[in-house]
Order: C-alpha cells, then sequence, then structure tokens
C-alpha cells in the first residue's frame, strides 16, 4: 500500500466512521484503514455496552452526540431499507444525592439549552413514574425522554465497515510498529510484518492503544487502557419501563432482552492502566459493589441469578476524561480521534463526520471539535466532562 493519501490507524466504530465520511464529503484519494484486531473481539467498540445519551455536562459533548442520534435515525436513507442496529430509544436516568444535585441541575440547563429532551424530577416524583425505584437518598433525577437509549454495536460497525468495501477503502490487517517523520511531518507507517506505507495523513484511531500510536510517532498522548466489567444477570421481574439506571453510587444497570446487564463502581482514582492483554471480569466487584447497591435502589434485585461477564477496555485520558479531536499543532498532517473516556461509540459518527470535513475542506464546519484540540494536552489544561459513566 505505498503512497496512501490518509492512513487511518485503527478499524473499529472511530477509525470505520472517519473513512466512511470521507467518501461522504468527497474524498477521492487513497484510504487505508488498518486494524491490529480484525475479528474486533477485544475491541472497545464490541465490548462495550454501547449506549446513547445527551446527559453530559459540555454543550460540546452533547452535540456529538446529538448528531449521532440524528444519523442512527437516519441510517436507512444512508445504508437501504434493510438497515437496524437495534437502537432501544429507553432514555437515561441519572440519580443524584444532595451532593451531587447542584452538579446535576448544572448539566441538565446545558442540556435543554442544546435542545435534548431531559426531565429533572425529585425522588418521589420518580417513584410516582418508576413505582419499582427506592427514593432514599435521592435529590434528584434527570431521565432523557427521548434521544437517548442503546443499540447493537457489531450491527453499526458491520454497517460501515460493509459500505467501505464498496467505496474503495483498503482494509487492512496488522500491527502499526513505527511511524516515520520527515521534518515537522509523518510520513510513513511500518506495520510488524514488515510492510511500509508512504502518507500523506495519518488519523490516530486505536482506541485504547492511541497513546502507544502516538508514541510512535514522538507524541505524548495520555491516553491509556482502562478494563471496564460488564455483569448479566437475570431477575424475576422485568421492568418493561426501565432506562440506563445511573445510581448515586456509580453504579449503573439496564435491560438486555430478558435479562439485565450492570457495570460501574471502578475506583478511578486509585487506578491504573489496565495490562493491554487482561480482558478478565472483576468478579469482586459485582459482589461487593455493584449488587449491594442494585439492591438497595431497586429491592426486586435483592434476589438475582448472576449469568456470564466481560470486560472490555476504556480509552481513558488521564487529563480530563475527554477526546482529543483534530489535528497535531506542530506535526499538522497527524490527527487525532482519541481518549473518549467511555463514551467513544456514540460519537464515533459525529467526530467522522467533523474530522471528515477538516480533512476535505480544510476547517471545521458542521461540529466545531476545537475545544478538544491537542493544545490543551500540551498545555496540561483540563476541558473536563463531568458525566463520565
Amino acid at each position: 500500500m505505498p503512497g496512501t493519501d490518509i492512513v487511518i490507524i485503527g478499524g473499529a466504530i472511530v477509525g470505520a466512521s472517519i473513512a466512511w465520511f470521507l467518501r461522504e464529503e468527497g474524498f477521492s484519494g487513497s484510504i487505508a484503514v488498518i486494524e491490529r484486531d480484525p475479528t474486533f473481539a477485544r475491541s472497545a467498540t464490541t465490548l462495550s455496552a454501547a449506549s446513547i445519551r445527551q446527559q453530559f455536562s459540555l454543550a460540546e459533548n452533547i452535540r456529538l452526540s446529538r448528531f449521532t442520534l440524528g444519523f442512527f435515525r437516519g441510517l436507512k436513507e444512508r445504508f437501504g431499507p434493510e438497515a437496524d442496529i437495534g437502537f432501544r430509544e429507553k432514555g437515561y436516568l441519572i440519580l443524584a444525592g444532595p451532593q451531587g444535585l447542584p452538579a446535576l441541575k448544572a448539566s441538565h440547563a446545558v442540556q435543554v439549552a442544546e435542545g435534548a429532551d431531559i426531565a429533572l424530577e425529585d425522588g418521589d416524583a420518580l417513584r410516582r413514574r418508576f413505582p419499582w425505584l427506592c427514593p432514599d437518598g435521592i435529590a434528584a433525577g434527570a431521565y432523557g425522554r427521548s434521544g437517548e437509549g442503546w443499540f447493537d454495536a457489531h450491527a453499526l460497525l458491520s454497517l460501515l465497515r460493509k459500505a467501505l468495501k464498496t467505496r474503495d477503502v483498503e482494509l487492512a490487517s496488522g500491527e502499526v510498529a513505527a511511524i516515520g517523520k520527515d521534518g515537522d511531518r509523518v510520513s510513513t507507517v511500518t506495520l510488524a510484518d514488515g510492510r511500509r506505507l508512504d502518507a500523506g495523513l495519518v488519523v490516530n484511531a486505536a482506541g485504547p492503544n492511541a497513546g502507544r500510536v502516538a508514541a510512535l510517532a514522538g507524541i505524548a498522548l495520555p491516553v491509556e487502557p482502562r478494563k471496564r466489567s460488564v455483569f448479566v444477570f437475570e431477575a424475576r421481574e422485568r421492568f418493561g419501563d426501565m432506562p440506563l439506571l445511573v445510581d448515586t453510587s456509580g453504579v449503573w444497570v439496564r435491560p438486555e432482552g430478558g435479562l439485565y446487564i450492570a457495570g460501574g463502581a471502578e475506583d478511578e482514582d486509585g487506578e491504573a492502566a489496565a495490562d493491554p492483554n487482561d480482558f478478565e471480569p472483576d468478579w469482586p466487584l459485582f459482589e461487593e459493589a455493584i449488587w449491594p447497591a442494585l439492591a438497595a435502589r431497586i429491592p426486586a434485585f435483592e434476589a438475582i441469578r448472576p449469568g456470564r461477564a466481560w470486560a472490555g477496555h476504556y480509552d481513558y485520558n488521564t487529563l480530563d476524561q475527554n477526546a482529543v479531536i483534530g489535528p497535531h499543532p506542530e506535526i499538522g498532517n497527524f490527527l487525532f480521534a482519541n481518549g473518549f473516556s467511555g463514551h467513544g461509540l456514540q460519537q464515533a459518527p459525529a467526530v467522522g463526520k467533523a474530522l471528515a470535513e477538516w480533512i476535505v475542506h480544510g476547517g471545521w464546519r458542521t461540529l466545531d471539535c476545537s475545544a478538544f484540540g491537542y493544545g490543551r494536552i500540551a498545555e496540561g489544561r483540563p476541558f473536563r466532562e463531568l458525566n463520565v459513566i
């Protein structure tokens, strides 16, 4: 693949979205998407809880997810009448105790200003809406009445990658071992098997591996893998009206067919980077923190039957748990699409659109991602998202 105009490192949802929107924006040059795990068995995309929300604290993050919401609602127009990702628009319910109430109210005001359909209700109102909910300790909750829910991540990724195969995009398998530079530009990408690509522009979309990829180009990027476990359980009661609930403890739960899945409760302050090969679920976390929190908030969950579990990795931005999007200020042909810290899947189409427009048209158009730029990383200046789940 010599002489490739754009090399995208990472072929899961973020990389695939960028390549797809490049063609949508009329880019006719050569594109190569490099993926080290072509089965996606260990991909953050396919191991996530596959949800979308508008309940962020920053307007910029809300705009990204609202773009993706529109993208989801227009899938059949874009990909044909059979396009279906199983989107279940059942909302999020984020709970806050007295201490968390000011932040919840502030975030809610931003969300409403951005057009999100989010209701802010006290504990008694929530109990009337959801009779299965214990309101103890709840000062208020923010409930997404529309525009939030969950979907099939495998189906979304498959739609995009199948479309890329018809759009003259090279989908290559391999591990990036080196990135060469010529002055203030990256010039080559070398794979572990010795293949070398002369690259006009390189996009880092490597998910939890993004920090290592950036380092190959001599760039410091504070993104590392953090392990997150998801637990499946069965309960006698099935609550058809249950949104994705985020408890005051940080534990979350949602329905999954006739079952439920849950996670959360990691101690981020004392957490270290994950071993890239560690995909073992943290069962003590479920027994000691998640299940007790679920039982206290939803009494019907005192008696449940635990099932299987899985673990995946967040591409965790240690500076501010927020995305890094756009070009490096000094190496202008090296672009970032990294550090989403758990909300990359839901924002990938928006980031694909934004970066494609930046590449093709020379600037931000539909979505201004300048606030997510690398400059804040170089300066150590956090742009912090408070609603990280």
